[in-house]
C-alpha cells in the first residue's frame, strides 16, 4: 500500500477547491491551527453539544491508563487529552506541530506535562519510552499514515496502548444523511462565522475523505506492529475511537 494519503478519491470540485495538495498539506495545516488555536477549544464544544471531552474521557478509561504510566499526547492541540490522562494519574509528554496550540496548552498550567514541538512522522523520542499514547481529530491531518503508525509502534514499549479517536461516517442510512448535513453544511457556516475562519471550517468537515476505510486503517495499524485492535463508534456512528496494543 502507499503509505502517502493520495488526494482522495470521490472528492468534487468543490472539496478540490478546499484540500491542499500532498505536498502543501503540512505547511497548510499547521499555518491553519496556529490561525483557529485562539477559538478552537470553544468551537469544539460548541459543535459537539461538548460531548468532545466525554468521548476523550471514555478512550482514556478503556486504555486503563494508571498512575505511573508515560503517555504520549499526540497532535496534542491545547492539551485536552494531557489533561484527562493526567487526571488518571499519568506523566504527560504533548506533542503537536502548531506552536500557538502548544502556546496555549502550556497556559492551561497540567502538571507532570512537557510541552513539545515536533513532526509525527519523526517523533524525537526514544524507543519503547511510553506506556500508551492518545491521537484526537488528528489523523485526517496528517500527510501520511503509514509512518505515522510506525513512529507511535517505535515509541511504545510492548503491551503499550494506543487509543485514537477521529469523525466517521454512521453506517444506518438515514443517520448518514443527517450527520453529512450537519457535518458538511452547517459546521462550515457555523464554525466559520464563530471562529472568524470560513477557509478552516470548509477545511476541516471536508478533511475527512482523507481517512481510510475501516479494514485498511486496521491493516495499516497491523503491519505498523499492533494488535487487538477495536472500533467503537459514539453519536450514532459520527465519531470513531479505536484502541489497539503494541505487540
Amino acid at each position: 500500500m502507499d503509505p502517502v494519503l493520495p488526494m482522495p478519491r470521490g472528492c468534487d470540485d468543490r472539496c478540490m477547491s478546499v484540500l491542499p495538495s500532498p505536498e502543501e498539506k503540512p505547511r497548510a495545516v499547521r499555518t491553519m491551527f496556529d490561525r483557529i488555536a485562539p477559538r478552537y477549544d470553544r468551537l469544539n464544544r460548541i459543535l459537539t453539544g461538548g460531548s468532545d471531552l466525554r468521548w476523550r474521557r471514555e478512550l482514556v478509561r478503556r486504555l486503563a491508563i494508571r498512575p505511573g504510566d508515560r503517555v504520549l499526547d499526540l497532535a496534542c492541540g491545547t492539551g485536552d487529552f494531557a489533561a484527562i490522562a493526567v487526571a488518571a494519574g499519568a506523566e504527560v509528554v504533548g506533542l503537536d506541530f502548531a506552536g500557538r496550540m502548544l502556546a496555549l496548552a502550556q497556559r492551561r498550567g497540567v502538571p507532570r506535562t512537557e510541552w513539545v514541538q515536533g513532526d509525527a512522522l519523526r517523533l524525537p523520542f526514544a524507543d519503547v519510552s511510553f506506556d500508551a499514547a492518545l491521537c484526537g481529530f488528528a489523523l485526517r491531518n496528517f500527510a501520511a499514515l503509514p509512518p505515522v503508525f510506525a513512529e507511535l509502534a517505535r515509541v511504545l514499549r510492548p503491551g503499550g496502548r494506543l487509543g485514537l479517536l477521529e469523525v466517521d461516517e454512521p453506517a444506518n442510512p438515514l443517520f448518514r444523511a443527517g450527520h453529512r448535513l450537519y457535518f458538511r453544511r452547517v459546521v462550515p457556516v457555523v464554525g466559520g462565522w464563530l471562529s472568524g475562519d470560513r477557509q478552516a471550517y470548509r477545511y476541516l468537515p471536508q478533511s475527512a475523505v482523507y481517512l481510510p476505510d475501516a479494514r485498511t486503517l486496521a491493516g495499516w495499524l497491523r503491519e505498523a506492529g499492533f494488535r487487538d485492535i477495536r472500533k467503537r463508534q459514539f453519536m450514532f456512528g459520527a465519531i470513531q475511537a479505536i484502541s489497539a496494543v503494541r505487540a
